[in-house]
């Protein structure tokens, strides 16, 4: 770029940086006034406000013009490396094997389906089909192709897509507005009709009863929380629908599915801390849920249905109290179906050890769990006694991701697992119960002859401030990593909600590496990935050492030469994009760059204001300033847009999205528009907004591509590697 010694065309050296007008909004809490002068920029039907929006996508196309030929050039090879015409691996699901496909030149994927074979036997019949590009599937049946139902539309999502029990039925609903609200309808698969039902605004996802006359599905209040679940009997109208269940409560997410063995139908409460789960029986469609366990304000639980012995049992994992003491990363209980209230600890706490899910299926069970931030699974056989021996399933890899893949059946005897790393492409297996046999059925294909020992992938180690030993994930070139002196690096991070940013493979992350950047996670408190108290250590009144974590990070790899501050760029979306802004304010010296997606830059205000969507349920994670001072004063001490100073900043690509709900784009327009107004130096200062998307950026896999490419060349040409 021009501030870096790039070269520009004449158009970009002659762009002149919106300016957006100041207009003093006065905001008091607990005695505290604070004037926003970039507040009007909220209001997205106001002509003002988009035409500022779109002056600053002018600006920021003008700025990056000279990047067009290395945008194409990554485009290419993210296209070029990807096989664009592929099926996945079939699932077996009834008389059916379910499959999706897709096209070269098209954005969207295509949903089949295939009989099985009436004559396979045993572990035969569990086998699924080779299925070859360009070759003839015999009976094949298009269920859903994606790319018609997205036709006329900029923007398109499926939501639910359902098979009934039977095979006969498909429930599906699709987003064109990106804003999450769904349309839902239904199909005969038998004879392709598409069914005259319809139901508008609902939430993704679709619930069958067991003889398919009736569905549950979910719709959202004003501030994008799913609140209700419906029941509507096919053939009627939605205004016939009845309302099943009603959560008021505005910290409270509502959710509706089936166990896997079909025998219930399951309603789901949550908030942030506290679950409560509602159960009946899915042959009695019209019939009362009724309570699980009871909420108790702190106190998490998920249920599985298992058969143990023959005996229906629900298979709990909780953070409840247990023999006095808080199990914070959970226990696994079992209880009589008839009376949950009877718990029995099968699997005891382990500071160690986070679980985190089990599945049930009629001959083994499943449990997901995480050790040393690495996600773990273990396969339990159940025997006619009631459990057999548990055994984890090993990987040789340093670092991987391990989890259960799509096995609908109740009855199977093999279990789909997924594996992938930095530098393993996804691998599909199926896990053969009674041998132990694991049998790959589908590597990611990734063409142009990628060499997995071409690179290579570590953990290192940061120390922060508190002595807390912060893991990092490091994956480079070979040669990249072997060469002295510090290397263009990107460090991303994400640190909320208990989500663990654990390894995985990315075709397009190879442009980057193959040009010799060091991609890197710093896995910071407020994650999940040493299990639930660092998640407890990085939110709420602790939220700082989330900031503070990703800083410690950057300087040790500063320090050990991996890096240096201007060769690294930080990277982060959504509460992670609220990790960077606020890692800018607190220690700009050490970026050249930060790269912020649908960035969460104005948390204070949004917190402040429970008529935003989904304000009220996030007071768990980050606390409520409203009611709290000591919140107020916390939340304000690390708020990027509010702690925005009269000092040199890192360069700012900030990328937003005008129908986004989660992160509204206000939050990085008024980011951008004080940090311009404020900031010293000349480092550029971007803001990009996609004016037909949601929280999830653009639709279609082209245009996905394209928006990483644009991201990739701003961040190689920051750290000096744009003309590679």
């Amino acid at each position: 770029m021009a501030d870096s010694g790039s070269p520009v065309t004449d158009a970009a050296a002659a762009a002149v940086a919106p300016t957006a007008k100041t207009v003093p909004f006065e905001r008091v809490h607990h005695g505290d006034r604070f004037v926003d002068e970039y507040e009007w920029l909220r209001d997205k039907e106001d002509p003002e406000v988009i035409a500022h929006l779109e002056a600053e996508n002018a600006y920021t196309e003008a700025r990056t013009a000279h990047l067009g030929p290395l945008r194409e050039k990554i485009f290419d090879e993210i296209k070029n490396r990807t096989q664009e015409t592929d099926l996945s691996v079939p699932t077996r699901l009834g008389g059916y094997w379910y499959y999706s496909r897709s096209y070269e030149g098209k954005q969207y994927g295509v949903h089949c389906r295939c009989p099985i074979d009436a004559n396979a036997a045993g572990i035969d019949a569990w086998t699924p089909p080779q299925l070859e590009v360009g070759a003839e599937i015999p009976g094949e049946q298009v269920l859903l192709d994606s790319n018609v139902l997205a036709e006329g539309h900029d923007f398109f999502a499926l939501g639910a897509f359902s098979v009934s029990h039977d095979g006969n039925l498909l429930a599906f609903s699709v987003d064109t507005a990106g804003d999450e609200r769904y349309t839902l309808r239904f199909m005969d698969l038998r004879t392709g009709e598409l069914l005259g039902d319809e139901i508008p605004r609902t939430a993704p996802g679709a619930t069958w009863s067991l003889d398919g006359s009736h569905v549950f599905y979910q719709t959202v209040d004003e501030s994008w929380r799913p609140d209700t679940v419906w029941r509507h009997r096919l053939g009627d109208t939605s205004a016939a629908d009845v309302r099943v269940f009603h959560e008021p409560d505005e910290r409270y997410w509502v959710s509706v599915g089936a166990t896997r063995s079909e025998k219930y139908l399951m309603i789901w409460v949550g908030s942030k801390i506290t679950t409560e789960g509602r159960v009946l029986e899915s042959d009695d469609p019209t019939g009362e849920f009724r309570v699980l366990l009871p909420r108790r304000e702190g106190v998490e639980y998920s249920a599985e249905h298992a058969v143990v012995a023959g005996e229906d049992r629900f298979l709990i994992l909780h953070n409840d109290v247990v023999d006095g003491v808080k199990a914070e990363n959970f226990v696994l209980a079992e209880a009589p179906a008839d009376d949950p209230s009877r718990l029995r600890t099968l699997i005891g706490h382990r500071d160690d050890v986070r679980l985190e899910d089990i599945d049930a299926f009629s001959g083994q069970l499943v449990l997901s769990y995480r050790r040393e931030a690495l996600p773990r699974v273990a396969v339990w056989p159940l025997t006619a006694d009631g459990y057999g021996e548990l055994r984890e399933l090993e990987f040789d890899l340093e670092l991987y991701s391990a989890g259960l893949g799509s096995c609908p059946e109740w009855d199977q005897p093999t279990l789909r697992l997924g594996l992938t790393s930095f530098i393993t492409p996804t691998q599909v297996f199926d896990y053969v119960v009674e041998t132990g046999a694991l049998l790959l059925r589908k590597e990611q294909p990734v063409l142009g002859g990628y060499d997995a020992n071409d690179y290579v992938q570590h953990r290192d180690w940061a120390v922060a401030a508190d002595g807390t030993r912060i893991p990092i994930s490091i994956v480079a070139r070979r040669d990249t990593d072997r060469a002295t002196g510090p290397k263009p690096l990107l460090l991303y991070g994400y640190g909320s909600y208990e989500a663990s940013m654990d390894p995985g493979f990315s075709v397009s992350r190879l442009s980057l590496l193959d040009r010799g950047m060091v991609f890197a996670i710093a896995h910071v408190r407020g994650g999940g990935e040493m299990g639930r108290l660092w998640y407890e250590n990085g939110k709420t009144l602790t939220k700082k050492n989330t900031f503070t974590d990703f800083v410690s990070c950057a300087q040790h790899l500063v320090g050990n030469g991996t890096t240096a501050p201007d060769r690294m760029i930080a990277d982060g979306g959504s509460a992670g994009g609220l990790l960077v802004g606020a890692v800018a304010n607190i220690a700009p010296e050490l970026f050249a760059g930060v790269l912020a997606n649908v960035p969460f830059v104005d948390p204070l205000t949004s917190i402040l204001d429970p008529s935003l969507p989904l304000t009220v349920i996030e007071w768990d994670e980050w606390g409520n300033p409203l009611a709290d001072k000591d919140v107020y004063e916390y939340m304000k001490s690390y708020s990027p847009y509010e702690n925005v100073a009269a000092k040199d900043y890192p360069a700012i690509l900030a990328i937003t999205s005008i129908n986004d709900t989660r992160v509204l784009y206000v939050e990085p327009a008024k980011w951008v528009a004080k940090l311009r107004a404020t900031k010293t130096g000349d480092s550029p200062l971007l803001l990009k907004t996609e004016m037909s998307a949601g929280h999830g950026g653009v639709s279609g896999r082209y245009e996905k591509w394209r928006e990483v490419a644009f991201e990739y060349a701003w961040v190689l040409d920051t750290v000096g590697l744009g003309e590679k």
